[in-house]
């Protein structure tokens, strides 16, 4: 069985994230609203002009890309304790089919919440689907009774 790698992507891989990114997208009945070409374009190029605020890291099989996830970076208001503040969002986590179940989440999980850290980040969420939560909570996430969400209306009064 060839080894696991977890780490941040080369840019050849960035069309394997995008792919990642289409399936997922299939996967839950979704018809997209471009074509897959132009999406795998479109998705390299946004990935690209966003390296300072989205970290992405591949999980693979030997060379074969299985897994990603994305750690989104948002500076935080200087405080008198601290000027240089960042809290981050793990994005997009997602595991290919059939090599689910086998803790390849965990793993993907684990490098963003190490990334954290090297970055220095006061503080990471995630909005985790049902099936996934018992990941994050493994690893120290857990719901906080301060943190509300809204959608953004279309028209704002």
């Amino acid at each position: 069985m060839e080894q696991l790698t977890v780490r941040p992507p080369e840019e050849e891989e960035l069309p394997a994230l995008a792919e990642l990114r289409w399936e997922w997208v299939l996967e839950k009945g979704e018809t997209p609203t471009i074509g897959r070409d132009e999406f795998r374009t479109e998705f390299v190029r946004w990935t690209l002009r966003n390296t300072a605020s989205h970290r992405p890291l591949v999980l693979l099989r030997g060379r074969e890309v299985i897994g990603m996830a994305w750690l989104a970076l948002l500076p935080r208001v200087p405080t008198p304790h601290s000027v240089e503040r960042l809290a981050g969002d793990v994005q997009c986590v997602y595991v290919v089919p059939g090599e689910r179940n086998h803790g390849h989440g965990g793993r993907l999980v684990t490098a963003v919440l190490r990334l954290a850290e090297e970055l220095g980040l006061v503080r990471v969420t995630v909005h985790s689907s049902d099936r996934a939560i018992p990941v994050y909570q493994r690893h120290g996430f857990s719901p906080q009774t301060r943190l509300l969400q809204t959608d953004v209306p279309t028209s704002v009064p």
